[in-house]
């Protein structure tokens, strides 16, 4: 900790998180304990540390901290994911700054570019995860694109599609038109947005007759190859039979029937664009429509468009619309509310498109997995609710579309040696795929130079949902040591937000090829929010800067700030403001000059500032502890029921925390830690411990609350690594293999003296009366008074020693009667009189009487109410029932003591 008087997490944290990488505590191989493992959920490889990535990677290290000092064998496997969309978005950005256009490279050329940038800014995320005090296993840090985890991906593939499970298809897509490639359907969001309804006419072709259909893009017209109306629809039979000619294009298209048209809804009669949507391409195929695409690839208008060829759709939906006014084609425009889907990735709107993709069959892959979590309880979800959207996800599951128009990525195993649909074979390898394509042709005289590889890549999903098998090459070499020791892993800690993309995912493929759950249990952490509610995004610019708010108050008050708030599945409102050097909260715009004149940030964040308190409260514990001379003389009395109490009270805890950590409420067990170190330890126990001033402490509870710092230290350790590292390693000298990171968990003792618990929080409250009345009347803390009691309640005087030095009491005395002209106080029925020499305002000491007798006078009624009720009385548990005659005895023994005082004062 250094020799400073003051806790400056600056100072410390790097110098014990450099003596954990140094001595290689956090690398695990299999051995003979039981292993404990988390595998991370792979940030973006060209990623930066943000506020969702510490909240969930603070949970995890809380996790393998406490499992490494229960004795496992934790093996925390770090990693990063290639993130198709996004990194080659980044890499396509820098190269066009650079005046360099993809579709001017070869594939390989690009790849060289990626592979540049990935070493760049690759890895960056990671060495940020090491401020924050993660604990992982260096050693073992995995990328989606290492050749092993490349040859997994492959080798599933190919595994898959010699089952009958991959196949190629002509689908309607999710198109990006921003990013150029297709989408998975979990990869569209959904959005309300408000559009326009076009009311277009049309002509029958040959008459001057005209009809009416109604549109959200007009600019689709111009792909339109039939119009269809219900066979049943009175309003059209006049239309049964004849053809269409489509505005502006002058094309003539079909009048078709079929009762798929909704009569109730619209004008009845429906524009059908097969290209463009995924209902008209199911017409178009039962009625053998021509198909006609009228986009490019980035939803510019091709040579359909006519004039408005290479202009972009949401213009032409302007300029079309026009045009169509001026022709007398515009019925009405009414305002019209629209589900619209967006790109998950890159928000553009998604474009319905058809196209040769891959797909992956999902109907019986998935039934292991439904089963996992939803019947047999094998995967839990924390929190539970969140079964309900999984089981909404997987039993409407369709088909994967598992390929991707991108270069960065593995590139599909497929090998084209024709011109046909099937002219392809599907393998791990050139040499495998010479010999399969020789094999299905019967030409023995095909050779590599023959083959050409599939130019798609697979969906970057594709390769994570294997994640926790390939990290231990549990696919390659199915039957290795690794995969056999660490899988299943035990916690998987990741947002609600990829429940599907990759949780479900994961279990799939975990039963798929292991036959096993990837993971025991799922952490399901919420979104970090402003106070504002609203989700922290660098858009916004309310989302912190993850590494200054570190440098401010340090990895350890960080992580306790995050945890203090981060309830299982809830959304964690998180509170950190800028402010200027005088402290005065910013505004957008003082943000914004601030930046530009390049000064850094400064944050103003309570829950950190809670955080780092506590931090301070065990440094100066153990400076005060350690402050001590120590001497063989007797143990006071107050001292050894007070190390007695704090030992029951720290095992009591100690069970609270267990469940809290055993149902993942680690906020709730963080805060059990901090009430019973803040309040119980360093309020209470070290006060009482506390000798006179510039004298000794006796040997025994010197030793004894040493021991008992040592127990605190490690169960703070799992928030706090850095600080308890720290005081551990001062308290004695330690060998190398005595470091508190892997010391062990206190034990269990059960042995709790409930009875001293209670008898201790009695005393607590007389001696907060007294400390209450001497501020009362400007006493000082340390001025001793004598205490007097009316003791109705009967208390046994063996606390009396605790009261004597808690509250600077020189004798308590046991009276029959009250004492006259003693300011007082009550515990339950019991009357305390403290003498000091002060005049009492009688008519506020009425009142305030007064208002104490209602509050007793409610809670009387209430358990009465409650002892009434014989449903209540029938049903309850003996244990219930016998508390609630507990607090009706309280509360008319305390009535009766309130009102002889109030008969006294008047």
């Amino acid at each position: 900790m250094g020799s400073s008087d003051k806790y400056n997490p600056s100072e410390i944290e790097q110098k014990w998180y450099d003596f954990w990488m140094e001595n290689n505590y956090f690398h695990s191989e299999p051995d003979d304990r039981e292993p404990y493992t988390i595998v991370i959920p792979p940030p973006n490889v060209t990623g930066v540390l943000h506020m969702g990535h510490m909240l969930n990677n603070t949970i995890q290290d809380v996790l393998i901290r406490r499992a490494r000092l229960k004795g496992y064998n934790a093996c925390w496997v770090p990693g990063t994911d290639h993130a198709s969309i996004a990194t080659e978005a980044k890499v396509v950005n820098k190269l066009k700054s650079e005046g360099i256009n993809k579709s001017d490279l070869t594939r390989d050329q690009f790849l060289g570019h990626a592979w540049e940038w990935t070493h760049k800014h690759g890895g960056i995320i990671l060495e940020q995860l090491k401020k924050l005090g993660c604990s992982c296993d260096w050693d073992r840090t995995k990328f989606t694109m290492d050749t092993d985890m490349n040859e997994s991906v492959i080798k599933v593939f190919v595994d898959l599609y010699n089952k009958g499970l991959v196949y190629r298809g002509y689908r309607m897509v999710n198109w990006d038109p921003e990013a150029k490639t297709t989408l998975s359907d979990e990869e569209v969001e959904y959005v309300e947005k408000q559009g326009k309804l076009y009311h277009v006419s049309y002509q029958i072709e040959g008459s001057d007759e005209m009809f009416t259909i109604a549109t959200t893009r007009p600019e689709t017209i111009l792909g339109d190859t039939a119009i269809c109306i219900n066979p049943n629809d009175e309003r059209h039979q006049n239309l049964k039979g004849k053809k269409a000619i489509v505005p502006i294009c002058g094309r003539v298209i079909p009048i078709i029937e079929d009762e798929y048209v909704d009569i109730e809804f619209g004008t009845g009669c429906l524009k059908v664009t097969p290209a463009h949507d995924e209902n008209d391409k199911v017409l178009g195929e039962k009625h053998n429509l021509e198909v006609i695409d009228i986009f490019n690839e980035d939803a510019s208008l091709n040579s359909y468009g006519m004039h408005y060829e290479g202009q972009d759709r949401f213009v032409v939906r302007k300029q079309i619309t026009k045009e169509l006014e001026e022709k007398g084609h515009i019925v009405k425009i009414e305002d019209y509310q629209n589900r619209v889907g967006i790109s998950e990735r890159t928000k553009a709107i998604i474009e319905p498109r058809l196209s040769d993709q891959w797909f992956l069959k999902m109907e019986d892959l998935v039934k292991p997995a439904i089963k996992a979590v939803l019947e047999d309880d094998e995967v839990k979800l924390f929190p539970k609710k969140f079964e309900n959207t999984y089981r909404h996800w997987m039993e409407g599951i369709r088909d994967w579309n598992i390929s991707r128009q991108l270069w960065w990525g593995q590139q599909i195993p497929a090998y084209y040696y024709g011109d046909g649909k099937e002219d392809f074979v599907v393998a791990e390898n050139m040499e495998d795929a010479v010999q399969f394509a020789q094999e299905k042709t019967g030409n023995t005289g095909l050779t590599a130079s023959d083959l050409q590889l599939d130019v798609d890549a697979l969906d970057t999903w594709f390769s994570s949902w294997l994640w926790p098998m390939s990290v231990f090459d549990g696919i390659r070499n199915p039957e290795n040591k690794e995969i056999q020791y660490y899988y299943p892993t035990n916690d998987l800690v990741t947002g609600p937000d990829i429940l599907f993309f990759w949780v479900a995912r994961m279990i799939i493929a975990g039963y798929e090829y292991k036959g096993a759950r990837p993971f025991e249990n799922v952490y399901l952490t919420g979104l970090v929010r402003d106070k504002q509610r609203r989700k922290m995004s660098k858009q916004l610019g309310n989302s912190p800067d993850a590494l200054k708010l570190i440098e401010d108050y340090g990895a350890d008050g960080v992580r306790v700030g995050l945890l203090f708030s981060a309830a299982a599945g809830n959304d964690l409102m998180f509170d950190a403001e800028q402010v200027d050097e005088d402290g005065k909260v910013l505004n957008a715009k003082a943000i914004k000059d601030r930046k530009e004149a390049g000064k850094e940030p400064i944050y103003e964040s309570k829950q950190c500032h809670e955080g780092r308190a506590l931090g301070t409260k065990m440094f100066f514990a153990h400076k005060l502890i350690y402050s001590w001379g120590i001497v063989d003389i007797d143990q006071p009395e107050a001292s050894k029921i007070a190390l007695e109490w704090y030992e029951s009270k720290f095992q009591e805890v100690l069970i609270e925390i267990e469940d809290h950590y055993a149902k993942y409420r680690l906020s709730d067990a963080l805060m059990a830690t901090n009430k019973l170190l803040r309040d119980d330890f360093c309020s209470w126990l070290l006060e009482i411990l506390k000798p006179e001033y510039q004298k000794p402490i006796d040997r025994k509870s010197f030793e004894t609350v040493v021991r008992l710092f040592e127990d605190n230290l490690k169960i703070l350790h799992p928030f706090m690594p850095h600080l308890t590292e720290g005081l551990w390693q001062q308290m004695a000298e330690r060998k190398v293999e005595e470091a508190l990171v892997v010391s062990s968990w206190p034990e269990m003792t059960g042995v709790i003296n409930k009875k001293l618990i209670d008898k201790f929080l009695f005393a607590k409250e007389v001696v907060s009366g007294i400390r209450s009345i001497k501020k009362k009347v400007n006493l000082p803390t340390h001025q001793e008074v004598a205490c007097f009691v009316v003791n109705t309640e009967k208390v046994s005087p063996d606390m009396d020693a605790v009261i004597k030095k808690s509250a600077v009491v020189s004798e308590v005395n046991y009276v029959e009667e009250k004492l006259e002209g003693a300011m007082s106080f009550r515990v339950k029925s019991n009357e305390y009189y403290v003498p000091v020499e002060i005049e009492i305002n009688v008519e506020e000491e009425i009142a305030k009487l007064r208002k104490e007798l209602e509050r007793h006078e409610r809670n009387l009624m209430t358990s009465q109410k409650k002892l009434s009720n014989e449903r209540f009385v029938s049903n309850a548990p003996e244990q219930v029932i016998a508390v609630e005659r507990k607090k009706e005895a309280d509360a008319k023994a305390a009535i009766e003591t309130i009102k002889e005082s109030l008969a006294a004062l008047n």
